[in-house]
């Protein structure tokens, strides 16, 4: 009788050359930083990696495509949650998988998934990996892998592009526009909230559309559940004047924040908000724009994959 090896000694399929193509945004390329930890990342792919560079504005669902048609079965995603939510776009319902290399501020997807932010063992974890299909969020026509928001956080997301662009991109001057932000705050918005079927009427500075169970329990908010179950965790913050948001905002910090006293919750797989402004700022993974009210929210049609680390 032959005998058969351990589980352990059993040899993970081969990759082939050209089977990972690595894209990065072409800013990551006059970034000193970014530039060497993607070379480090490379150097552990070897031959199976290809790079390819985009900007944002370039045609990414035809760069996605072209690296598919070339032979390519996990497309990298190298940077932060908002290149990782535009490659989710070009991937959504394909046969390639999705994988991230965090080069980001945050990295809140990829630290979700339990990536390593080290370029070296993040490629290793990689390699090392296993497919997985999630279902994601949709504003509107927009995939966002982490949440999606109205109110005081775009436009906290507006003011750190600002100080950004002088100071470059640090979390301590993410913080900073945290505080300049709250000092304009002048009163919540009116909003008529529709989830699923049901109609709610709220005043609120903040409404937080989640998807990522990692950032709930990162600040020990309530949701995890809807996201288990593959519906959004609605979080309608409760604030109404300045001193109130900088209240909540420490409890958020020191992990106080208590449902029902700062914020409530909904849980819903199909959300429309409605704004008295015929127009309002909505983000999504980091990125913002000014949309046309009503907002809705819903989850895509067709999964995702991805690479999580680790062993199936």
């Amino acid at each position: 009788m032959v005998a058969l090896p351990e589980p352990a000694d059993i040899a993970q399929p081969a990759i082939e050359p050209g089977e990972i193509c690595v894209i990065t945004n072409a800013k990551s390329g006059t970034n000193a930083r970014d530039s060497e930890a993607i070379d480090r990342a490379l150097a552990v792919f070897g031959e199976a990696a290809t790079l390819r560079h985009w900007s944002p504005g370039d045609d990414l669902t035809g760069l996605v495509d072209k690296a598919l048609a070339d032979g390519a079965k996990t497309i990298v995603a190298a940077g932060g949650d908002g290149t990782a939510m535009a490659m989710a776009q070009s991937l959504l319902g394909k046969p390639a998988a999705l994988a991230v290399l965090p080069l980001g501020t945050f990295n809140f997807f990829a630290r979700g998934l339990g990536l390593p932010e080290d370029p070296e063992e993040a490629a290793r974890a990689i390699l090392g990996g296993h497919r997985h299909d999630i279902s994601v969020g949709m504003v509107g026509e927009r995939v966002f892998l982490n949440n999606a928001s109205l109110g005081v956080y775009p436009a906290i997301l507006k003011e750190r592009e600002t100080v950004y662009k002088r100071w470059g991109r640090r979390r301590i001057m993410a913080h900073w526009s945290v505080l300049k932000t709250f000092l304009r705050f002048q009163r919540p918005m009116k909003m008529r909230l529709t989830a699923d079927g049901k109609p709610h009427d709220v005043r609120a500075p903040l409404l937080f559309v989640a998807r990522s169970a990692y950032q709930l329990e990162r600040f020990g908010l309530a949701g995890q559940e809807a996201i288990a179950d593959d519906e959004f965790a609605v979080l309608i913050g409760r604030a109404t004047s300045r001193a109130k948001l900088f209240k909540i905002t420490w409890r958020l910090i020191t992990g106080t924040m208590q449902e029902g006293r700062d914020y409530d919750m909904l849980k819903a797989r199909d959300l429309t908000v409605e704004t008295a402004r015929p127009r309002s700022l909505v983000a999504f993974d980091g990125e913002k724009s000014t949309e046309k009210s009503p907002f809705h929210f819903t989850m895509a049609d067709e999964p995702l994959t991805i690479i999580l680390p680790g062993a199936a």
